[in-house]
C-alpha cells in the first residue's frame, strides 16, 4: 500500500508540474507521497526522521512547503519543498549515485551500453 500511495503521489506531483503548478494536483500529491512515507517506515519512524535536531530545517521548509501549496500558493510551496527535500536527504544522494554508478557493472547493462556506445 505504501509504495503505491508514494508513486501515485509522484505522478500526481510530476503531473501538477507538467500542468503549469495546478495546486489541486500538488496538493493530492504531498498528501499521498507523505501518507506512502507513514505505510512504509511507519509512524514513528518518519516522525523521528523529520523531527531530528540536525534535519529540522529541511523539515520546517519542506512542511511549510507543504502547507503553502494546500493555500493554493503552489509555485512559492514547491520551492519550499524543493530546498527542504534538499536538505532533509543530502545524506542520502551520495549513496543513490554510488548505486547509479554500480549499475554498469550488471552484465546485461554493460553490453547494452558497449553496444549503443
Amino acid at each position: 500500500i505504501g509504495v503505491g500511495l508514494v508513486g501515485f503521489g509522484l505522478f500526481f506531483l510530476l503531473f501538477g508540474m507538467l500542468l503549469y503548478f495546478d495546486s489541486v494536483l500538488l496538493a493530492f500529491g504531498n498528501i499521498l507521497f507523505l501518507s506512502g512515507l507513514v505505510f512504509i517506515i511507519g509512524f514513528k519512524r518518519t516522525f523521528t526522521f523529520f523531527f531530528q535536531r540536525p534535519k529540522m530545517k529541511g523539515t520546517c521548509f519542506f512542511l511549510g512547503g507543504v502547507v503553502i501549496v494546500l493555500m493554493r500558493w503552489p509555485l512559492l510551496g514547491m520551492l519550499l519543498e524543493a530546498y527542504g527535500f534538499i536538505n532533509l536527504f543530502r545524506s542520502f544522494f551520495p549513496v543513490a549515485f554510488g548505486f547509479l554508478g554500480s549499475l554498469a557493472n550488471i552484465p546485461v547493462l554493460s553490453k547494452v551500453r558497449g553496444a549503443l556506445g
